[in-house]
């Protein structure tokens, strides 16, 4: 079974996509901000994806990813960034800074499916 985790400060954002990951045949974990989600991922080296919100208080989904990508471990977990921000040069800049995919809230179980599906997770 795989294991994605869903980082956003919205509890009810992390509740819809665990909803929708469960449908998935997903293991969930969650966090609600990048702190917290680098803590997750660290004691969880075998983690196939992140889905990823931007804003969030204490450590955002920019510097968090930052961080993922600059740990040596192993295997990279697919990051999906799925956020509100969609102004061209910020998805530029998560991309270069090495998300795999971007979703753009709100999100619909179809859309993640899609994604998921075009980056090797499901």
């Amino acid at each position: 079974m795989k294991t994605i985790l869903l980082v956003d400060d919205s509890r009810a954002v992390r509740l819809v996509g665990r909803r929708i990951m469960g449908t998935f045949g997903l293991n969930v974990l969650e966090a609600e901000d990048g702190e917290q989600a680098l803590e997750v991922a660290r004691a969880n080296p075998e983690l196939d994806a992140v889905l990823l919100d931007w804003n969030m208080p204490i450590m955002d989904g920019m510097e968090f990813l930052t961080a993922l990508r600059a740990d040596a471990r192993e295997k990279q977990p697919i990051v999906v960034m799925c956020t509100t921000e969609n102004d061209m040069p910020q998805i530029v800049q998560a991309m270069q800074a090495g998300a795999n995919e971007y979703i753009m809230k709100p999100f619909t179980e179809d859309i993640v499916r899609d994604k998921l599906e075009e980056t090797g997770v499901l």
